[in-house]
């Protein structure tokens, strides 16, 4: 389902920032193989709210072969750090080549395995937070975060209204319609636990952008 107009789609891309080299080269591949990215658009976005949050220490669950990190890396402090995570060894090989010719892999630690596990290794607080990894986990990967991100970072959700569920249901459950969720897959009632928990927690402010597959933004004011 289209979460836009085609014109305002049209619009969107033609008004995204450009790819750098790196970044065009790690777009073909994606589209190549048929492999998932956020687009230029939505990294316009992350690169604006790394820099108008004064990033220096992201963590992102789930990286795939580092994409997203281009963009919040150019919104970040030059001496900020990067935390990438992903199951999946090859695509972390490519992470580290991508950002190694990128300049950026001497800032970035790369972390192979389970998320949610993983974050618990690295010490220390976030002002920058992408969770971009199984949508059903959502939840919990806030629930063990939502602690440790400072006040004024950021937690950014991805495919929050396109992706592997159904933006349907989605809707109907916003609007409150009884049983909307019925027969959902997990990653439907997945992102509507998330932002049920974010949205109730007084400390996050959020909003939902429907750019790229749609992202919700969380804000930590206290």
């Amino acid at each position: 389902m289209d979460i836009l107009t085609e014109e305002t789609q049209r619009f969107l891309a033609a008004t995204a920032p450009d790819h750098d080299e790196i970044q065009s080269e790690m777009a073909s591949y994606a589209a190549e193989n048929g492999f998932p990215i956020i687009g230029p658009e939505a990294g316009g976005v992350l690169r604006f709210l790394a820099t108008v949050a004064g990033s220096k220490r992201l963590f992102e669950f789930g990286s795939g072969f580092g994409y997203s990190a281009t963009w919040f890396a150019k919104g970040m402090a030059d001496d900020g750090e990067l935390f990438l995570t992903e199951h999946d060894p090859d695509e972390l090989d490519m992470a580290r080549e991508f950002l190694e010719r990128a300049g950026l892999a001497d800032r970035t630690t790369f972390l192979e395995g389970d998320a949610v596990e993983l974050v618990e290794s690295v010490e220390g607080e976030f002002d920058l937070v992408l969770l971009d990894h199984q949508k059903y986990r959502y939840a919990e990967a806030f629930d063990v975060v939502r602690d440790r991100v400072e006040v004024g970072g950021i937690v950014v959700a991805d495919n929050v209204m396109r992706g592997p569920l159904d933006f349907g249901a989605l809707v109907d459950w916003s609007e409150e319609t009884p049983e909307a969720l019925d027969g959902a897959n997990a990653d439907t009632r997945g992102i509507a636990a998330y932002l049920d928990a974010v949205r109730a927690d007084p400390r996050y402010q959020t909003i939902v952008l429907p750019i790229g597959n749609g992202i919700a933004v969380s804000s930590r004011v206290e």
